[in-house]
């Protein structure tokens, strides 16, 4: 009875680090590591480094929002089903709700640059904690020669290739290299138990929701008022699970898809909703729910429509990734001991920390030689680094300063 109070505390600490995680969470998947890193590890020890590396690498993985499951997975190991659904809420309704709020007003995307002014300096914010982040996970994992290696040519990979199947290749080629290097030998008794986890109704029942949704958007009348909100239930659902790398993947198949083939939007309101997605923190793939809403309007329905045009885009896009990593992460402890997965994790853990040093070049390139940028950057990091300023009172300043100024 003593534990119950302790453990209720523990998970009310916990939704409030998602809370601040969810309002300051800028800067993409990548990004988004940095900051679980304080929120989840550093600041209430919820997991230790090495299971956020791996729940992270587990969602680079798997298709589907990277963030959105890595956060998911975390919320699972401290609080089960219950804490992971309440958490997966918080974390996507704010972003949502406002991309929904967004297409439902569409002209108040005119006053986009007004907002993105306010935002300036939020890009170097997001830097510096991107920056800190690399360099605590990178002193803590790469140790060895190999890890290094791994790290610089995951680096030079994304940058190079620029491509959403970097992410799950380097992950498995750097899992096999260490694997091949560091296992003495294999042990393969666990295999039955961890198989015998599985449920394969679980399975039929992932690709039969599919099925379904796709059969019942074919069939229905398409003047019904029921057809285009099951079309996009497919869609979303659809593209949730053929996703490979978070957010910079999805934008270019919902431009195909939403604009150029079945021409539910036009252009103009696609890249305008996108510019202003770009300025919210959460996750990118709440975009669906703005995409969704806007469909909806542009064929007629009402507000209620719409609205119900955003949920189906936010639940569709991640309900896939949630059942993935919710279907995993129970059995994910028993996967690890087996010796050929459990040496594969430090060459993951190198390749995760080369995927944020990618990000922070990424996302540097396109400020170029700005001094005040790169001071604010600069300072970002040295309080993160030598003091307990917690990001959420850093970007609260970015934003005071950006009104003002």
């Amino acid at each position: 009875m003593q534990n119950k109070p302790i453990a209720a505390k523990r998970q009310w600490l916990f939704i409030r680090n998602v809370i601040f995680f969810t309002f300051t969470s800028f800067g993409g998947a990548q990004a988004h590591l940095a900051l679980l890193l304080k929120y989840f590890v550093q600041s209430a020890k919820f997991i230790s480094e090495e299971e956020l590396l791996e729940l992270n690498a587990l969602a680079q993985v798997l298709p589907g929002p990277a963030s959105t499951q890595t956060l998911v997975g975390i919320a699972w190991k401290v609080g089960k089903l219950k804490l992971a659904i309440i958490t997966f809420l918080i974390w996507i309704l704010p972003t949502a709700a406002i991309m929904t709020f967004a297409a439902i007003s569409y002209a108040l995307l005119d006053q986009k640059q007004k907002f993105n002014a306010i935002l300036e300096y939020i890009q170097p914010i997001a830097l510096g904690i991107v920056a800190y982040g690399a360099w605590k996970l990178g002193k803590k994992v790469l140790s060895t020669q190999v890890s290094i290696f791994l790290a610089i040519a995951s680096v030079i990979a994304t940058l190079v290739l620029r491509n959403a199947y970097v992410f799950p290749l380097s992950i498995l080629i750097g899992g096999m290299i260490s694997s091949a290097i560091e296992t003495p030998r294999e042990e393969t008794e666990l295999r039955v138990k961890l198989f015998s986890n599985i449920n394969p109704k679980k399975l039929i029942y992932f690709l039969g929701a599919l099925l379904l949704f796709a059969l019942v958007g074919a069939i229905i009348n398409r003047t019904s008022p029921f057809s285009l909100p099951i079309r996009l239930l497919e869609n979303f659902y659809r593209n949730g699970i053929l996703v490979f790398g978070g957010g910079q993947v999805l934008v270019p198949l919902m431009f195909t898809e939403f604009v150029e083939m079945k021409h539910y939007l036009p252009s103009s309101g696609f890249l305008s909703g996108f510019a202003l997605q770009q300025a919210l923190p959460g996750p990118t793939f709440s975009f669906t729910s703005y995409l969704g809403a806007l469909s909806m309007k542009n064929f007629g329905y009402g507000i209620w429509g719409q609205v119900l045009g955003g949920l189906i885009g936010v639940i569709g896009i991640n309900l896939p990734g949630l059942i993935l990593v919710l279907f995993i992460v129970p059995f994910w402890d028993d996967l690890k001991k087996i010796s050929r997965i459990r040496y594969s994790l430090s060459g993951i853990n190198a390749v995760s920390v080369g995927f944020i040093i990618a990000a922070f070049v990424l996302l540097l390139i396109p400020m170029g030689f700005n001094w005040l940028f790169l001071g604010i950057m600069l300072a970002t990091f040295l309080l993160l680094n030598f003091t307990k300023v917690s990001p959420p009172l850093i970007v609260l300043a970015g934003i005071l300063v950006g009104y003002l100024f």
